[in-house]
């Protein structure tokens, strides 16, 4: 059997793999913290190959690579007929030849995605901002959940193109719950409203990755995205040494913001979305 599911006594070899990029592999690091490899919580780890294992996928609303070359993606296609996922993530290469062996393997049901973002640099800060803070970015509060929900969701549809309400209002609206109530967002609020918002979408080894950075179009243009940013990495710099984030390559403004901020590139990832 070339490929195996993972349990809960592989979980140092799942961690010594992960570790080998912890910015690239925030998200399978983070999904361990909360319990993977315990067949009660949702999600796989696949392994590839299996009497000793070099590459990793996580399967669940996502399909998440870990160094898998063209033969660990084939092989993971091979246990993949039906497509439960939203999307492929990962970096560059892995992600779309995953894509192209689960289309070679499945044909349409794979093959046929709303969309693909090839081209999604990976950024990091690590050390001290490049530019002041702005210092109205706070931690989001319960009290102010109905303007960050509404900035999420015209975040979330601007971002992907989609309405992350239809179908599944309910789990979106626990999903930005969970981040306030985490400690995981990020905002201004100017007048009575979130005219500024970001989560940690991700965290684990000391990384923690930065999803849904929006900011009212009300309010573009005026030079606060950069300091706002900043903001929130001086408020994680007590938990985490590294600040990561990934962003389309057609966005030339948000990668300047970021550079402006102080992030430097890591490498490159791939969105296929479905």
């Amino acid at each position: 059997m070339e490929v195996r599911q993972l349990a809960r006594e592989d979980e140092p070899l799942a961690r010594r793999l992960v570790a080998a990029d912890p910015v690239s592999h925030v998200f399978v690091a983070g999904r361990l913290d909360a319990g993977l490899l315990d067949r009660r919580v949702p999600g796989r780890l696949l392994a590839y190959p299996a009497h000793d294992p070099r590459a990793l996928l996580h399967v669940g609303s996502n399909l998440v690579t870990v160094s898998a070359d063209r033969e660990a993606c084939r092989a993971f296609a091979e246990q993949l007929p039906d497509r439960g996922a939203l999307s492929i993530v990962g970096p560059n290469e892995e992600a779309m030849a995953l894509w192209g062996a689960l289309g070679a393997s499945w044909g349409r049901v794979w093959s046929h995605v709303r969309e693909v973002r090839p081209a999604q640099p990976v950024m990091v800060l690590r050390g001290e901002p490049a530019v002041p803070s702005d210092p109205r970015v706070h931690l989001a509060t319960s009290g102010e959940f109905a303007s960050y929900f509404s900035a999420a969701v015209d975040m979330y549809t601007e971002e992907v193109g989609a309405d992350p309400l239809e179908g599944n209002a309910w789990g979106y609206r626990r999903h930005v719950q969970g981040l306030i109530s985490d400690r995981h967002a990020y905002a201004i609020v100017h007048a009575g409203r979130v005219v500024f918002k970001t989560d940690v979408g991700n965290a684990a080894g000391g990384v923690a990755q930065l999803q849904g950075v929006w900011i009212d179009p009300e309010f573009r243009g005026r030079g606060w995205a950069a300091p706002a940013v900043a903001a929130v990495c001086r408020l994680l710099a007590g938990r985490f040494h590294t600040i990561s984030l990934y962003v389309n390559d057609f966005n030339v403004a948000a990668i300047a913001t970021y550079q402006r901020a102080g992030f430097r590139f890591h490498n490159e990832f791939a969105t296929v979305l479905y």
